[in-house]
């Protein structure tokens, strides 16, 4: 069974291209976001960790439901969506571990590629995934913290950074700060990944990515052992061609980000890195990035 590779990020941090981009190489499978590892048990996803109804809802369900559709089925239908959820079903008291060792066995000899930027909330949603798949491959992919968090703000006011308690409170205020959520979920990778073979981690900057695709993808192939010929590479500069890099059927609608999905077509492009000492866009009191932060962004290579 060959072992899969996760993309490890915070949200909004080219996760769902660079997936998509990966999967499209010969000898890999590019998943939408499965989430498994958010839970212990796959009733989990249904139900919630305490018998509650699960916090996430149904769309937290629809990447599984498109994977588990597109593995046995070949496509991604209403008919075949429902079929995926029966099959859920006679696995709901499964570890989800166990569950997603079974759609790697048969995708085998395919390389298993996912991205679910929820497992960088907690070490522990992490260290699963290390305990189901020992010899699995972790990218750690960064992105400048200003552009980071712009792009999280843009969603429902930033309404993720209350998840994951990313917030600032003052003597008489209290505001969302999305540079929190960049810290910490970068901070959970950087401690799991301490416990993982160095050869068997790499990090990229997505900006680089974006800017120099060829370049980079090759650079993960061969740290992957795939192909690094040009017919390869060029499969994964087209991550328009992903079966799961549009919307799916209407019990099955995303899986993935809605811009992505709304657009997948990938264009090389060279993104701006804003200064780390100006204001941020998202406050209006002229504060900047917390020290630690800049600190983080400098580690990765921004400066």
């Amino acid at each position: 069974m060959a072992d899969p590779l996760f993309l490890l990020a915070p949200p909004r941090s080219y996760t769902s291209l660079v997936n998509a981009m990966l999967g499209q190489h010969p000898q890999a499978f590019g998943l939408p976001e499965l989430c498994l590892f958010n839970v212990e048990k796959l009733v989990d996803l249904w139900r919630g960790s305490k018998g509650e109804i699960s916090e996430n809802g149904a769309l937290v369900r629809h990447g599984l439901l498109r994977a588990v559709s597109e593995i046995y089925c070949g496509e991604q239908r209403v008919t075949t969506v429902n079929m995926a959820l029966a099959w859920l079903m006679l696995r709901e008291e499964w570890d989800t571990g166990r569950v997603f060792q079974e759609l790697v066995a048969q995708l085998d000899p395919l390389v298993a590629v996912e991205k679910s930027p929820s497992y960088t909330m907690s070490v522990k949603r992490m260290q699963a995934i290390h305990r189901a798949f020992p010899a699995a491959r972790f990218v750690h992919l960064v992105r400048h913290p200003v552009a980071q968090c712009k792009s999280l703000m843009a969603i429902n006011d930033g309404a993720f950074c209350l998840k994951v308690e990313a917030f600032e409170l003052g003597k008489d205020y209290a505001l969302i700060e999305p540079q929190i959520a960049w810290h910490d979920m970068n901070m959970n990778i950087l401690d799991f990944l301490d416990e993982v073979a160095p050869e068997r981690q790499m990090r990229l900057r997505g900006e680089d990515v974006m800017a120099a695709p060829q370049r980079y993808l090759a650079e993960i192939a061969r740290w992957a052992g795939w192909r690094d010929d040009d017919d390869a590479i060029d499969a994964m500069m087209h991550p328009e061609r992903s079966p799961f890099a549009c919307f799916g059927p209407i019990n099955a609608l995303f899986g993935n980000d809605p811009n992505f999905l709304a657009g997948p077509t990938f264009r090389p492009h060279t993104p701006k890195l804003p200064a780390l000492s100006r204001p941020v866009p998202w406050r209006t009191d002229g504060m900047g990035l917390y020290p630690e932060v800049i600190a983080l962004a400098n580690e990765f290579g921004y400066v």
